[in-house]
């Protein structure tokens, strides 16, 4: 059996892109040069003297340490598997991913976003299996943003929304299945392919906010409490009828080779009355479930 489940959600507006950014070192060493010029330039005007040399240091000292403090204003520090998302004036413009000193537009709003590898794990789910058996069942995904654009942009928080759309996954696929049965695939015999289908529809689902997934694996399945016992009782009652139709089937062969090897060397020549006497005898041996207790007839083979 495979279900295959294709979830509409909305096409994403929005892609990452790279922002415009630049080394930030040269920036922080510039800011500096800057900041020295313009108390140079105020220290300048105060020693010629004068109004006007005065006002003219001022200004030019305010504008110079005025640039300096908006390059300093530009320098952002991005770390390793991390990246900054840029907002300007309520417009997406790029992404930075590249580690270190960075320095980009003084004005642009920069959010955090983590592109480490996460994992979540679902909480512990009581759900009707295909066949109405409440069951209980968890997952653990591991995931990694992939467009921190539609991360920030496409969902409100794409961690919450991860978690949500992974319940709702994991419960689907538990209603879409038994939980056991022999002729057709089921959540405790199938698991490799019940968590491809599972980590295929989480694919499908955060998609649209930017989210690959990695894997996914169920961490706990079980019949609910209520009916454990009753099911544990169902399973060892199929285990019993499995095993004895396996003996049955061996002691039949058993027997048959009996006869075809005392016909083939003659051994002893027996009527069809003695080859049922025979046939029923060895059958309560090998097909009992506990050990015979043959009796020894010391007589002749009719008496």
């Amino acid at each position: 059996m495979d279900v295959t489940t294709t979830v509409d959600m909305p096409r994403p507006k929005i892609g990452e892109r790279p922002a415009g950014d630049r080394g930030g070192w040269t920036m922080l060493v510039l800011a500096l040069v800057l900041l020295a010029l313009a108390a140079a330039a105020v220290l300048a005007g105060v020693a010629v003297g004068g109004p006007a040399a005065l006002a003219t240091g001022i200004v030019v000292g305010s504008l110079l340490g005025l640039a300096g403090f908006v390059l300093f204003a530009g320098l952002t520090p991005v770390a390793p598997n991390e990246a900054r998302v840029l907002q300007l004036l309520g417009r997406y413009r790029g992404t930075v991913r590249t580690d270190g000193l960075r320095w980009v537009n003084p004005l642009t709003e920069r959010s955090k976003v983590s592109t480490r590898i996460r994992n979540h794990e679902t909480g512990l789910a009581k759900v009707n299996d295909l066949d109405g058996n409440p069951i209980e069942i968890s997952a653990v995904v591991v995931w990694q943003v992939a467009d921190t654009a539609r991360a920030v942009f496409e969902v409100d928080d794409f961690v919450e929304f991860v978690a949500f759309q992974t319940e709702a996954a994991v419960r689907h696929i538990a209603g879409s299945f038994p939980y056991d049965a022999h002729d057709r695939t089921s959540l405790r015999d199938n698991a490799d392919e019940i968590t491809a289908q599972l980590s295929e529809e989480l694919a499908q689902r955060v998609a649209s906010a930017g989210v690959d997934i990695i894997e996914s694996r169920i961490t706990r399945l079980a019949y609910a409490p209520e009916i454990a016992q009753a099911m544990l009782r169902r399973q060892q009652a199929g285990a019993v009828v499995a095993a004895r139709q396996r003996i049955v089937e061996g002691a039949v062969g058993m027997v048959q080779l009996a006869l075809e090897r005392l016909d083939e060397e003659n051994v002893v020549e027996l009527d069809e009355e003695r080859k049922a006497a025979m046939v029923s005898n060895l059958l309560v041996v090998l097909c009992a479930d506990r050990d015979a207790q043959p009796v020894v007839n010391a007589g002749s083979l009719y008496q």
